[in-house]
């Protein structure tokens, strides 16, 4: 879960209170993010 505390910057603190599910689907959200951020210009 680095990458979401690094890509929120949030604490670990703030983390640890949120479930696994909930923790998968910001990470999810990030990738796509940073995906789209990234993405190669056509």
């Amino acid at each position: 879960m680095a990458e979401v505390a690094y890509f929120f910057h949030w604490s670990l603190c703030s983390m640890d209170a949120m479930p696994l599910e909930e923790l998968l689907d910001w990470r999810e959200r990030a990738v796509g993010i940073h995906n789209r951020i990234n993405a190669p210009e056509s």
